[in-house]
């Protein structure tokens, strides 16, 4: 009966490292450019195949607000926000947030792939195309609409709780398209944001699934270190480091999401 337990003990310990080594990466991956998702969640699922797909994403939200909650705090220390921006941005996101949540119970998502990749493929051509593009910060004295920060905040709240991946992405690259935002810049209101979309999804499922706490906490720990080393290497390199890392981890999504709807199509 020891050797028994001796043998599941270190298999706990094992898998455990593996997940916080993966909250490591991904809280480092999603405090610059987001995309830790990507790294995350497949961890967990592989890791921990015994639990329900719902168990899995709530775990995977609870850690993930950590993380995301630490570098939107760092962020804000160095990057002044804008009221007119930042808070109608959060409150549209807040709602459609869970309003996406709510929906993604009710309706399969299996269409919505195929459209993201799409997307997804015209931003990484427009981040290769345009050399200045998130490298010029805006005019000061330029007026901003109050629909973009509504209309930032309403799709890309909605779509995450509906669906998920590269919201953190699809995020800067907004702030930086619509707003004029450097990539550091922008980076900062997409944490803001994101932390805002996790934590609207998390109220919903704190009704619908269990959190895997013993897990979830380490992670936790893990997660805030590697969003900590990730804050300070994107407001040391600058701009021009997050954009490369942006390219990549949109890039690795476009991957995986083909592989994804390919296998369903096929299987």
């Amino acid at each position: 009966m020891q050797v028994g337990d001796n043998l599941y003990s270190q298999m706990v310990s094992y898998d455990l490292l593996i997940l916080c080594l993966a909250a490591f990466g991904a809280g480092f991956v999603d405090s610059i450019v987001g995309g830790g998702g990507l790294i995350q969640l497949p961890a967990l699922m592989m890791v921990l195949p015994q639990f329900s797909v719902v168990t899995i994403i709530a775990t995977n939200k609870l850690v993930s607000v950590t993380g995301t909650g630490f570098s939107a705090f760092r962020y804000s220390r160095q990057i002044p926000f804008l009221r007119k921006i930042i808070v109608p941005a959060i409150l549209s996101a807040f709602i459609f947030s869970f309003l996406g949540a709510y929906t993604l119970s009710k309706v399969s998502n299996e269409y919505l792939k195929p459209l993201f990749i799409i997307l997804l493929l015209i931003v990484f051509l427009a981040t290769i195309r345009s050399k200045m593009f998130g490298l010029v910060d805006h005019k000061s004295d330029v007026e901003i609409s109050l629909w973009k920060p509504i209309a930032i905040g309403s799709v890309l709240g909605f779509y995450d709780g509906f669906f998920g991946p590269g919201t953190g992405s699809f995020l800067i690259i907004s702030f930086v398209g619509l707003l004029g935002m450097t990539f550091v810049e922008g980076s900062a209101y997409a944490k803001i944001i994101n932390l805002t979309t996790n934590l609207a999804a998390l109220l919903f499922f704190i009704t619908k699934g269990t959190f895997l706490f013993n897990y979830a906490i380490p992670m936790m720990i893990f997660n805030i270190f590697g969003a900590f080393i990730g804050v300070r290497l994107a407001l040391l390199k600058g701009n021009e480091f997050v954009r490369a890392l942006l390219r990549v981890i949109v890039l690795l999504t476009i991957l995986k999401l083909s592989h994804q709807v390919l296998m369903e199509y096929l299987f």
